[in-house]
């Protein structure tokens, strides 16, 4: 079985989603009445739980991407209120979001020594984020 993290390094967010669109076409497309596993072109248990791990690998990347776009908005001067009507979710929501995430990737860079944000990094996120707007 390959994991997340496997295929988190062989793929980019692009050929994990189109892998991932590959796999899923196949399964909905299957019969699901054909007796034949062949005849039917339902997905090998392997492919099933690649589908499965693809999808976890597009939903990590997709959100580390959307909290570097954040980030880009942040620095383009965007309010939390824009940035939350973007993502759909109020301001606070949007910046606790983000807050958490320079949290975690600090906590990350703690723990591995090179993955993350270093100290110097995670301050200069924290200062850009600021607090959400009243």
């Amino acid at each position: 079985m390959t994991s997340p993290a496997d295929l988190a390094r062989q793929h980019t967010l692009r050929t994990a989603v189109a892998r991932f669109d590959d796999l899923r076409t196949r399964d909905s497309l299957a019969d699901p009445t054909a007796e034949d596993s062949v005849e039917a072109e339902r997905l090998s248990q392997t492919e099933a739980l690649e589908l499965l791990a693809l999808g976890q690998v597009i939903t990590s990347k997709a959100g580390y991407g959307q909290q570097l776009a954040v980030r880009s908005a942040r620095e383009a001067g965007a309010t939390w209120s824009a940035i939350g009507r973007a993502l759909d979710v109020s301001k606070q929501a949007a910046w606790e979001a983000h807050t958490r995430w320079i949290e975690d990737q600090a906590a990350l860079h703690r723990a591995s020594g090179h993955r993350g944000l270093d100290e110097v990094s995670a301050a200069r996120a924290k200062r850009l984020a600021g607090p959400p707007e009243s």
